[in-house]
C-alpha cells in the first residue's frame, strides 16, 4: 500500500528534492556530454600540434621533397614516427604523400599501401575529425607536409585513442559529481527551510485543513444575510460577499480595488473610510436602510486592515413605522378613553343636580368635538393605516398643545402601492413640524395635506414654526443632520433622511421653503396600470 505524506511541509520538501535531484541528473548527463566534447577538441588539437611539429622535421621534408621516396627515407621516417608517437602519446603517426601511399604506420603491413581517402590538406589548412581508422577510434589532426622548396608533398597524420579521452573523463568525473552532490545537499536544505517556514505561514495548518476552512469560509460569508467587507491596510478590499455587493452597489467592483474609488461620494462612503472606526452607525441611502460598523484589526501590535459589516434595517424600519401608527392609534384609544370618562362624571353630575339643559347642551357640544377629527379622516382618508398614525398623531398634538389640522383638500384612497412610503413620509414630517413648533409661543399650528390624483400623491406638511435658514436647507436630508435644540436630538438627524430615501425609492421627489413657517412638499408619481384599471 503507498504512503501518503499528509503533512504540507513533507510533501513540499519531497517535491523540491525530487526536481532537484532530477535536474541535477539531467544537469549532470549534459555537463558529461559538454566534458566530453571539450575534450575531443582539446585532444584534436594536441594531435595537432604533433602533427605539425613533425611535418617540420627536416628530415622528413628531405625526404617527402625527394621523388621517389627511397627506401632508406622511408625507414627513417619510420623510425621517427614510432619515436614521436612513444614520446608523446599518440596511437598513430602517419606520412601520406600526394599519391595517397603511406610512408609511416604502427602496423609495418600497411606501409607502401594507399588509403582510400583523398588528400584533404591540399586547400594548405588543417583538419580536425574523429578518426575510426585501422587503430581504433581516436582523435584525429591532419596537416599539410611541405618539401624544402616549398611545395606541397603530403600530409601528416595524427591520432590519439578515444580510451584516452575517456580515462581522462571518468578521471575529472568525480570531482563533478562531489559538487553536484554538494549544490543537492544545498538546495534540501533550502527546501527544506522553505517548507518549515511555509508551514508556520499557514499556522500549521495542513492542506486539507486549508481547503476545508476556504469552502466553510466561502459557505458562511456568502450564506449570512450580513453584508462583510476586508480591507487591507492600503483600504483595497480583500474579502466582499454578496450581501454587501447588493447592499452597496457594488456587484462589478473587483477584488483589490480601494474601496474609496468604487463608491461613489455620499454618507456612505464618509462613514466606510472612517479609519477610527464606526459602531452601529445608521445611514440612509436611495434605496435601503443600512447599519454600518467599521472595525480596525490589529494583530501583534500591527494593523491589518479593517472589518466593514453592513446590515439592512429597511424591512425593520418599515415594520417600524407600521408599529408607530399602531401605537399612536392606541395612544389615542387611550387619552379619548380618559376624556369620554371625564366628560361621562361631569355628565353625571350635571343630571345629579337636575341641570338638563346644561346638561343636554354640554352632550351636544362633546359630540361635536370628538366625532369631527375622526370624521374628517374617513371621510378623506381610506388607508386605515393612515388615519391610525394620524389620529395617534392628533392625540400627541393635543397634549404638547399643537393645534393639528387636516387640510379641507385632502383626499386619499387606499393607495396600497405607496401606503409604507406614506406613513414613513408622514409620520417623519409630522414629528418634525411638531418639534419644530414646540419651543415657538402659541398658537402652534401644523397642517397636514395629502392629495391623490391619477399622476401623483402630493403631501403637504407646513407649521407656524421659525423655518429653515438658508445655510441649513441644503444640508437637512442628510442622514445625522439637525437644527434640533438639544433636548429634542436624541433621535433626530434622521427622519428627513428617511423622508427623502422613502421618496427617492419611489421615484418622487421632496422640497423645503425656507419659512418663517417651513413647507415641505413631497411627490410621489403613481403606477399608470393602478389607474387602467380603475378606469375600466
Amino acid at each position: 500500500m503507498p504512503v501518503r505524506f499528509r503533512k504540507i511541509s513533507t510533501q513540499i520538501f519531497l517535491a523540491q528534492l525530487v526536481i532537484l535531484a532530477v535536474s541535477m541528473a539531467v544537469g549532470f548527463v549534459l555537463f558529461t556530454q559538454e566534458a566530453r566534447s571539450n575534450l575531443d577538441h582539446e585532444y584534436q588539437a594536441r594531435a595537432a600540434a604533433i602533427a605539425q611539429t613533425f611535418a617540420q622535421i627536416p628530415t622528413v621534408r628531405g625526404c617527402m621533397g625527394s621523388s621517389p621516396v627511397s627506401t632508406g627515407c622511408s625507414a627513417t621516417m619510420q623510425h621517427l614516427a614510432t619515436s614521436t608517437a612513444d614520446s608523446t602519446g599518440a596511437s598513430f603517426v602517419v606520412v601520406i604523400g600526394l599519391d595517397r601511399v603511406r610512408y609511416t604506420h604502427p602496423d609495418p603491413a600497411l606501409i607502401g599501401q594507399k588509403v582510400s581517402e583523398p588528400i584533404v590538406t591540399k586547400d594548405g589548412k588543417v583538419h580536425l575529425r574523429v578518426d575510426p581508422g585501422a587503430t581504433g577510434v581516436s582523435a584525429n589532426a591532419r596537416v599539410p607536409l611541405y618539401a624544402p622548396g616549398g611545395a606541397m608533398a603530403g600530409e601528416v597524420s595524427v591520432g590519439i585513442r578515444e580510451s584516452s579521452v575517456s580515462s581522462e573523463l571518468f578521471a575529472q568525473l568525480p570531482t563533478y559529481a562531489a559538487w553536484l552532490a554538494v549544490a543537492l545537499a544545498i538546495g534540501a536544505i533550502g527546501s527544506w527551510l522553505l517548507a518549515r517556514r511555509m508551514k508556520k505561514r499557514t499556522f500549521g495548518l495542513e492542506l486539507d485543513e486549508i481547503a476545508h476552512l476556504l469552502q466553510e469560509r466561502e459557505a458562511t460569508l456568502h450564506g449570512i444575510r450580513e453584508g462583510v467587507i476586508a480591507l487591507d491596510p492600503d483600504g483595497r478590499i480583500s474579502v466582499i460577499n454578496d450581501e454587501a455587493r447588493r447592499l452597496l452597489g457594488l456587484s462589478g467592483v473587483p477584488l483589490r480595488r480601494r474601496l474609496n474609488e468604487a463608491l461613489p461620494p455620499g454618507r456612505i462612503r464618509d462613514v466606510l473610510l472612517d479609519e477610527g472606526g464606526v459602531e452601529d452607525e445608521l445611514v440612509v441611502t436611495d434605496d435601503f436602510r443600512l447599519v454600518v460598523s467599521r472595525m480596525p484589526v490589529v494583530l501583534n501590535g500591527r494593523p491589518h486592515g479593517s472589518v466593514v459589516t453592513v446590515r439592512d434595517r429597511t424591512e425593520v424600519e418599515a415594520l417600524a413605522v407600521e408599529l408607530t401608527g399602531t401605537r399612536s392609534l392606541t395612544e389615542s384609544l387611550r387619552a379619548q378613553q380618559h376624556e369620554f370618562s371625564n366628560r361621562m362624571h361631569a355628565i353625571a353630575g350635571l343630571l345629579e343636580l337636575g341641570r338638563l339643559p346644561e346638561a343636554l347642551s354640554y352632550v351636544h357640544e362633546i359630540r361635536g368635538t370628538s366625532a369631527d377629527l375622526d370624521e374628517t379622516l374617513r371621510a378623506h382618508i381610506a388607508a386605515p393605516q393612515l388615519i391610525g398614525l394620524l389620529l395617534g398623531k392628533a392625540a400627541e398634538a393635543g397634549e404638547r398643545g399643537i393645534d393639528f389640522v387636516i387640510s379641507p383638500d385632502t383626499l386619499v384612497g387606499e393607495v396600497p402601492e405607496r401606503v409604507q412610503a406614506l406613513t414613513t413620509i408622514v409620520g417623519n414630517l409630522v414629528d418634525n413640524a411638531f418639534d419644530a413648533v414646540a419651543a415657538t409661543p402659541a398658537p402652534r399650528r401644523v397642517e397636514l395635506s395629502i392629495v391623490e390624483s391619477p399622476d401623483a400623491v402630493v403631501v403637504r406638511v407646513a407649521d407656524s414654526g421659525p423655518g429653515v435658514d438658508d445655510d441649513a436647507a441644503p444640508h437637512l436630508f442628510e442622514a445625522g443632520f439637525t437644527t434640533k435644540a438639544a433636548d429634542l436630538a436624541g433621535h433626530s438627524g434622521i427622519g428627513l433622511a428617511l423622508v427623502h430615501a422613502a421618496a427617492t425609492q419611489a421615484g418622487g421627489s421632496v422640497a423645503v421653503t425656507t419659512g418663517p413657517g417651513a413647507v415641505f412638499t413631497v411627490v410621489l408619481p403613481r403606477p399608470a396600470a393602478r389607474f387602467t384599471t380603475e378606469e375600466s
